[in-house]
C-alpha cells in the first residue's frame, strides 16, 4: 500500500497540482479569489473529499465566507461536516482571512494526497476507499470535536466515516432515517458490545481501527454477495420464464 501511494503521489498530475497550489495560494486574499481559480479550488476541495463540488462556486464561496463560528452559518446547517472542516481550515471568516499559520499549505497538500489516493483506490474498490479514510477521518474528528457525544454526532455527519461505522456495527442503511437521538444511542450501545468501548476517542488506537476495518470489509462484502445472489436468482427466474 505504501509503495502504491508513493507512486501515486509522485505522479505528474498530482505533482503539478501541488506545485501550483504552493505557488499561488499565498496570493489568495478572499474566498472569491480561491473559488475563481479552478486549479487552486481542485486541491482545496480535493483535500476534504469534496471534489464533486468543483462547479458549485457560489455554494463553496458561501461556505467559506460564512465560516463556522456563527451557529447559523451554512456549514453548520449541513449534515455533512466535511464542509465545516473545509471552511474552518481555510479560515476566511473564522480567522479574518486565509489561514496564515505555519505549514498551512503543506497540511492541505497532505490531506489532498490522502484523499486523492483514496479516491483512486475507490475507483477500483469503494469499500477499500472508505476503509482507508478511517484513520485520517478519525484524526480530524478527534482534533475538532470534544466530548463523546459531539464526536458521535461528527461521525454521523461525516458520510465516509458513517458508512464504515454503520456497516461494521451491523446497522442497515435505513438506520440513518430514524431519530438522531436513537441513532446516537444505537451507535453507543453497539460499539460497546462489539468493540468494548462507546467512546470514539478510543478509535485512535490502530488495533481498534484494524478490527473496525476487518468487520467493515467482511460485512460490506456480505451485503454485496447477498445483493448479487438476489439479482442472480431474479435473472434466472426471468430467463426461466422466457
Amino acid at each position: 500500500m505504501e509503495t502504491q501511494k508513493t507512486a501515486f503521489i509522485e505522479s505528474a498530475p498530482i505533482q503539478r497540482a501541488e506545485d501550483y497550489f504552493h505557488e499561488k495560494i499565498g496570493a489568495v486574499r478572499t474566498a472569491e479569489d480561491l473559488v475563481s481559480d479552478r486549479r487552486l479550488l481542485e486541491v482545496a476541495l480535493g483535500a476534504f473529499g469534496l471534489d464533486d463540488d468543483i462547479n458549485n462556486r457560489f455554494f463553496i464561496r458561501k461556505i467559506l465566507e460564512d465560516g463556522t463560528l456563527n451557529p447559523d452559518a451554512l456549514a453548520n446547517k449541513l449534515a455533512d461536516k466535511r464542509y465545516a472542516a473545509f471552511s474552518r481550515a481555510f479560515g476566511f471568516a473564522d480567522l479574518g482571512g486565509l489561514n496564515s499559520t505555519s505549514g498551512f499549505a503543506d497540511k492541505i497538500i497532505t490531506k489532498y494526497e490522502d484523499r486523492q489516493f483514496e479516491r483512486a483506490v475507490g475507483e477500483q474498490n469503494d469499500q477499500m476507499r472508505l476503509a482507508l479514510n478511517l484513520q485520517s477521518g478519525m484524526k480530524t474528528i478527534l482534533e475538532q470535536a470534544s466530548g463523546e457525544t459531539a464526536r458521535w454526532f461528527s461521525i454521523m455527519g461525516d458520510a465516509p466515516l458513517r458508512s464504515v461505522f454503520q456497516t461494521a456495527l451491523g446497522f442497515p442503511s435505513s438506520f440513518a432515517s430514524i431519530d438522531l437521538d436513537q441513532q446516537l444511542a444505537g451507535f453507543r450501545d453497539r460499539s460497546q458490545a462489539v468493540f468494548g468501548t462507546a467512546d470514539p476517542a478510543d478509535f485512535a488506537d490502530p488495533e481498534l481501527q484494524e478490527k473496525m476495518i476487518r468487520l467493515f470489509m467482511i460485512r460490506a462484502e456480505a451485503v454485496n454477495v447477498a445483493s448479487t445472489s438476489s439479482g442472480s436468482v431474479a435473472l434466472s427466474l426471468l430467463r426461466y420464464g422466457q
